[in-house]
C-alpha cells in the first residue's frame, strides 16, 4: 500500500485525463451561437453540481475525523490543537458556501472567489499541518504520516482544471458577466 502501481497510475490518468481530453475537444469546435450558451448546462453543471457537494464532503470529513479528535483531546495541547484544525476547517466550510452562494446567484464575482477557493486547498492544508506539528510538538513528517497528502493533491488538482474552465468557457462567461452586468443596468433604471 506504500508504493504507487502502474494500476493507480493508470487509474489517475483516466480520472484527470479523460475529462481534460473532452474538455480541450468541446472547446476546440466553435459553437453555432455563442450567445445561446447561457446558465447552468454543459459543463458548468458538472461544476454545479460539484461545488454543491462540496461542502457536504466537507461536512463529511468532520465526521469522520470526530475520533481522531477525541484521541488528539487526550494529548497535552492536543485540545487546542483540535480547535485550531476545526477552526480551520470551519472557514474553508465558510469559503466553500460563499462560492457556491455567488454561483447560484449568478454573481460576475462568481470566477474570483472560485479562484480563492482554489489557492485556499493548499494554504488551509500548510496552515493546518503547521498548527498541529507546532501545537503537539511533533515533526511535520509524523503530521503528514500514511496518505495524508494524497487527498488535498488530488483535489488541487481537480479544482484547478474546473478553474481553468472557469476562465476559458463562454457559457461561464456569458452566464457570470453578461447576466450580471444586465441585472445591475436593470436594476438601475
Amino acid at each position: 500500500m506504500g508504493t504507487f502501481s502502474v494500476w493507480h497510475w493508470a487509474i489517475l490518468l483516466l480520472l484527470i485525463g479523460v475529462p481534460v481530453f473532452l474538455a480541450v475537444r468541446s472547446a476546440a469546435k466553435p459553437s453555432q451561437n455563442p450567445e445561446a450558451l447561457v446558465g447552468f448546462g454543459g459543463w458548468l453543471m458538472l461544476l454545479a453540481i460539484g461545488q454543491a457537494v462540496s461542502p457536504l464532503r466537507t461536512l463529511a470529513d468532520f465526521a469522520n475525523s470526530t475520533d481522531g479528535y477525541q484521541q488528539l483531546m487526550t494529548l497535552s495541547n492536543g485540545p487546542l490543537a483540535v480547535y485550531g484544525e476545526v477552526a480551520l476547517n470551519l472557514a474553508f466550510l465558510a469559503l466553500q458556501l460563499v462560492v457556491l452562494v455567488s454561483m447560484l446567484r449568478r454573481s460576475r464575482r462568481f470566477p474570483q472567489v472560485f479562484l480563492l477557493q482554489w489557492l485556499a486547498i493548499p494554504v488551509v492544508f500548510i496552515l493546518d499541518t503547521i498548527w498541529v506539528a507546532s501545537v503537539l510538538g511533533v515533526p511535520v513528517s509524523l503530521v503528514l504520516a500514511g496518505d495524508a497528502l494524497v487527498a488535498p493533491i488530488v483535489s488541487f488538482v481537480v479544482t484547478g482544471l474546473w478553474v481553468a474552465y472557469v476562465y476559458k468557457s463562454v457559457r461561464v462567461r456569458n452566464t457570470f458577466t453578461r447576466i450580471g452586468a444586465s441585472a445591475q443596468v436593470a436594476s438601475a433604471s
